[in-house]
């Protein structure tokens, strides 16, 4: 492709890239892909990056020694502008490696910068790596840096004396909604109703997952309403389709949208967890610690967490296939 050995580049040098206008630029610009953990990613990151996440049960089933890049890389337009060479230079990190010759052969970092010079279709593409890592840059430019305040005092207080009316409020309805992602939030009913609250969070659209929550805000917010009961026999499973969907669109038009049930424990964090496996190609344990670190409540019901078990291996599996077919093995 004409692409050579990758460049290694300081922390101070990284520093230069990300504040040099787009338009000096050949390409499209920088863009940083970090190979970190999802989890790890979640707490800190540099700001504007991605990750790059070939999760453990991906690992554990691999048979390839040679790993493409749609296994790494989950957002489909990202891959085509990445294989495009629209970006330039692509800068990738793992956690705190001092050079490319301290990454092991198997590690995320190594598998992707072989990827890349393998796949990159424009020889004016530059492949970077980061001495350091995140780490090492996060400890000197941490104003350069994206991290969450803590969770537990992030809307969901923690709070027994809490009151509406009089009365003591439910802890699934103390605070407001979490943000899962910068588009996405969970809550429950009680959250869905306070328009101050929607409005405060930018919230512009409603997924109501029950089959009972009345949609308060018809005329200023854009709704869907997928109706399921809490139940061990309900089939949760075949609304992920129109639930991802949904959520997606609303992020490709730039909004934020509130998934709720009625006490956001089971049936709206089944949602979100499903659209977590789909979205970032992690496994459904990943998933569930990232949620429940934001929503300490949640807690879907045993059918619900088995059929996002099932879920979790029809999302997987294709890329083990995948896998299996370059490598010659068979089931």
């Amino acid at each position: 492709m004409g692409i050579g050995d990758p460049l290694e580049i300081s922390g101070s040098e990284l520093v230069h890239i990300l504040r040099t206008p787009c338009e000096l630029f050949a390409s499209g610009g920088c863009i940083v892909l970090d190979c970190r953990p999802f989890l790890a990613f979640s707490r800190a990151h540099i700001l504007e990056s991605r990750n790059v996440n070939w999760n453990s049960m991906l690992r554990r089933r691999s048979k390839s020694s040679v790993v493409c890049l749609e296994w790494l890389v989950a957002d489909k337009s990202l891959l085509a502008q990445l294989r495009n060479g629209d970006f330039s230079p692509v800068v990738v990190l793992d956690d705190n490696s001092r050079s490319i010759r301290d990454l092991k052969s198997e590690s995320l970092a190594s598998l992707l910068l072989s990827a890349l010079q393998s796949e990159v279709q424009s020889a004016s593409t530059h492949i970077c790596f980061l001495q350091g890592g995140f780490d090492g840059f996060f400890a000197l430019y941490p104003e350069l840096c994206f991290s969450p305040p803590a969770m537990c005092s992030n809307h969901l207080a923690l709070n027994d004396s809490e009151t509406v009316s009089g009365r003591k409020t439910p802890l699934y309805d103390q605070g407001g909604p979490v943000e899962i992602l910068p588009f996405l939030f969970l809550g429950s009913a009680l959250h869905s109703s306070r328009r101050e609250t929607l409005e405060r969070c930018g919230i512009t659209a409603v997924l109501n997952v029950s089959s009972s929550c009345p949609n308060l805000f018809e005329e200023e917010l854009q709704y869907k309403t997928l109706k399921v009961e809490d139940s061990l026999a309900a089939d949760i499973r075949v609304l992920f389709p129109e639930a991802i969907h949904f959520i997606e669109s609303i992020k490709e038009n730039g909004g934020r949208v509130l998934v709720h049930c009625q006490a956001g424990i089971s049936r709206s964090a089944t949602i979100c967890l499903a659209y977590l496996i789909h979205a970032r190609r992690v496994s459904l344990d990943e998933a569930f610690d990232f949620v429940k670190r934001r929503r300490q409540v949640i807690s879907p019901n045993l059918a619900f967490m088995g059929q996002l078990l099932q879920f979790e291996t029809d999302v997987l599996c294709p890329y083990t296939v995948l896998d299996r077919e370059n490598s010659g093995t068979a089931f």
